[in-house]
């Protein structure tokens, strides 16, 4: 696990609950009574990341978030001394080995390293260093510089130049016996000549990018748990109680240090890794030994730009006091060496190649330009591909034609990448130093790539869009896809490879096959269950999983239609103002000539307006007439939206019209009090409508909701119908 960061945001207790006592205060404003609160809420986060992380293989957070949990505990505790536990996690190491291993003590402690996130970072590592060796600015201290590995640390003990056992870190202190399995890796000689009669190797056990790529895919297809990268691929590999699992696992092993050793290897570690080379282990081509911090800066960028193209996930540098005598002075604290810091790369960016614009075609006809990257981990997470949102984008310009980015963007391009949480990674920078001489400009397609028909944009649109609609596959596998995504029907099981899969057989073209796939897969001849990666009890999940979801409120059905510009918030209003599936249906349809009194109410309803109801009713009258409606509404029992005839008193179902300045609240609570109580609200004055509510400077929609004999109701008045309508 990492080591110590210090600029972080809490947004979250890991125990499940709200971190109500985690502040943003500054450490030195803490009062005693705020500082006792924190430290026992980062205590319980800390300990249940280091529990998912090092125990269970499965992290609850990303690294830079635990680099910040730790570091914000260590500065509460430094200043409120009286305040820190005996077991507090600032003192610790990893967590404790899992039950079903044979425990091992290590001979010499296997520590983490503290930290470095900026240059000014290192500069002030090397001051420690000197600092506590009485040396001057002028006085020479040799570093090495070399990749930090994401990976699993491990300890290879070694007696009269035979392996003797290896171990995990596990607490640091005592670790998991994994001594048949690391035998399996051709990386670990089982037997060494002229080494030290006691030796003992440090290094990662890592798993390489693209067999971690093929290993999810084998597991994916297998119907068995994915890895989310390749350290818990490596992790999970190597941690398995039957070793022929870790021998048909791709794993490696990189060395990177020594521990206990009854002989040195050499007076400085950069000689020592030549002395571990000469034995047979493999090191990072990537040391080099640095006199001082220029040079380690230096280094460092190195690094950072071919980090896409190393094969495997570093996470960082790591700088050590080269020589071995000066190490041994600087000795450790209780958690880290005073020798070594990891300089961490910045937490959610890295360099890696384009090397292909793909164009994906979404539920709406979207073409979204998509960068197919050489993979890269960004933030904990590889990646494989980032966005370029529309052809704007990849030429470098706003919608305006104004700049964004010094230059386009290109197939071959070596380029930044970013991800900001769980957002899809983006394109941040392009090194025009990089790109390829016969590299050309890329050239946006104006005929959709999977049907063929025309891809136009609009006046004033950014987008371009395929105009081929239900007749192109591209656009009915994205529907399917949202249709049962999350927010909308959520059928678990039914995820985006089988969606694909099952439209590829001709299974799926529209929503209403899903809820016919047991007829056609669940018995016969192209049984689902005798599918390789299936069985009996997979398939009546998925299928038992799809008869429950045939029951669905209206607000989650509209929403899963895929209609542009309904997204959750209108597809609620939508359910809110019209109660049922046949008062959604009458309305839509009746508006199909976008004018008269159905369209302008739907126009006119609150949180609609034109944009929406156009696309609404263009899109839902192409559903109805192809029969599609009617097709999976049969298959359906559709909840009619909670509110509607739920609701008591004088308010339930009335139309309501808001104008001008409310004075005793504001006009969302206003409508969120008459929303509860049943009502109807409207952005325009019709003959349908019941009543207006008239605050200070209320003007034409006042007037016509007097020509047209709409009562009309002050803001008290309005407020003593909703208080007698909230008492019924």
């Amino acid at each position: 696990m990492p080591g110590f960061g210090f600029r972080f945001r809490i947004s979250r207790d890991l125990r499940g609950g709200s971190m109500a006592n985690v502040r943003e205060i500054p450490v030195a404003e803490l009062t005693a009574e705020q500082a006792k609160a924190e430290i026992d809420d980062l205590t319980g986060a800390i300990n249940s990341a280091a529990e998912a992380y090092y125990r269970r293989d499965d992290p609850e957070i990303e690294d830079s978030e635990f680099d910040g949990l730790k570091a914000r505990l260590k500065d509460i505790e430094e200043r409120f001394e009286e305040l820190k536990a005996p077991d507090s996690p600032t003192g610790r190491v990893g967590a404790a080995p899992a039950e079903g291993f044979e425990k091992a003590r290590h001979a010499q402690r296997m520590l983490s390293l503290d930290n470095a996130f900026e240059d000014a970072d290192v500069h002030e590592f090397d001051g420690r260093v000197r600092r506590f060796l009485g040396l001057s600015p002028n006085d020479k201290v040799d570093y090495t510089a070399e990749p930090k590995f994401d990976g699993l640390s491990i300890s290879l003990s070694y007696e009269n130049g035979r392996l003797d056992r290896a171990a995990t870190r596990g607490d640091g202190t005592v670790g998991e016996v994994v001594t048949r399995n690391v035998l399996t890796i051709d990386e670990i000689p089982e037997a060494i000549d002229d080494a030290p009669s006691s030796m003992e190797v440090r290094g990662e056990i890592i798993m390489l990018r693209t067999d971690f790529e093929e290993l999810n895919r084998q597991q994916a297809e297998a119907g068995a748990k994915t890895f989310a990268n390749p350290r818990n691929a490596a992790a999970g590999s190597l941690r398995q109680i039957d070793s022929t699992v870790t021998r048909a696992r791709p794993l490696h092993f990189f060395a990177h240090g020594l521990g206990m050793v009854s002989k040195p290897l050499a007076a400085s570690a950069s000689e020592a890794m030549k002395r571990l080379e000469a034995f047979g282990f493999t090191t990072s081509g990537w040391i080099a030994k640095c006199a001082g911090v220029a040079e380690l800066l230096a280094h460092y960028r190195r690094i950072e730009e071919a980090r896409a193209d190393l094969g495997y996930d570093i996470d960082g540098v790591v700088y050590k006091v080269d020589s071995v005598g000066l190490q041994a002075r600087l000795g450790n604290s209780s958690t880290a060496p005073r020798w070594a810091i990891a300089h961490k790369f910045p937490a959610e960016t890295a360099w890696t190649r384009i090397e292909a614009i793909e164009i994906q075609v979404g539920r709406t006809g979207a073409l979204s330009p998509v960068a197919r990257l050489q993979p890269v981990t960004v933030g904990g997470v590889s990646v494989s591909n980032a966005t370029l949102h529309n052809e704007d984008y990849i030429a470098g310009k706003d919608s305006d034609g104004a700049a964004i980015r010094k230059a386009d963007v290109r197939v071959g391009d070596w380029v930044k990448v970013y991800r900001a949480g769980d957002v899809i990674p983006k394109v941040a920078d392009v090194d025009l130093e990089k790109r390829p001489r016969d590299s050309e400009p890329y050239v946006f397609p104006d005929e959709c790539p999977a049907c063929g028909s025309k891809a136009v944009r609009p006046e004033g649109d950014a987008v371009r869009r395929c105009t081929g609609d239900l007749s192109c596959p591209a656009q009915s596998v994205a529907r399917l896809k949202h249709f049962v995504s999350r927010p909308a029907l959520n059928i678990e099981g039914l995820g985006d490879r089988l969606i694909e899969q099952f439209a590829e057989e001709g299974l799926l073209k529209d929503p209403a096959d899903i809820f016919e796939l047991e007829d056609r897969i669940g018995e016969g001849e192209n049984k689902l269950a005798d599918r390789h990666g299936w069985g009996e009890k997979s398939a009546d999940n998925l299928f038992s999983e799809i008869r429950d979801k045939r029951h669905v409120p209206l607000a989650k059905l509209i929403f899963a239609l895929g209609i542009r510009h309904v997204g959750e918030g209108v597809s609620g209003r939508l359910a809110r103002h019209l109660g049922s599936w046949e008062s959604f249906r009458g309305t839509v349809l009746g508006a199909a000539d976008k004018e008269g009194e159905v369209w302008d109410e739907l126009v006119s309803l609150e949180g609609i307006g034109r944009v929406i109801a156009d696309s609404l009713v263009d899109a839902f009258s192409r559903f109805e007439t192809s029969g599609l409606a009617e097709r999976l509404t049969k298959h359906l029992s559709i909840e009619d939206h909670a509110g509607a005839g739920a609701a008591a008193g004088a308010l339930a179902g009335k139309v309501v019209v808001f104008t001008g300045t409310l004075e005793k609240m504001t006009r969302a609570e206003a409508k969120s009090r008459a929303e509860a109580c049943g009502v109807r609200i409207t952005g325009s004055v019709s003959k349908n409508t019941d009543l207006v509510v008239a605050g200070a400077g209320a003007g034409s929609k006042a007037k016509k909701a007097a020509e047209l004999g709409v009562d009309v109701a002050t803001e008290d008045q309005w407020l003593e119908m909703l208080n007698s309508a909230s008492d019924t």
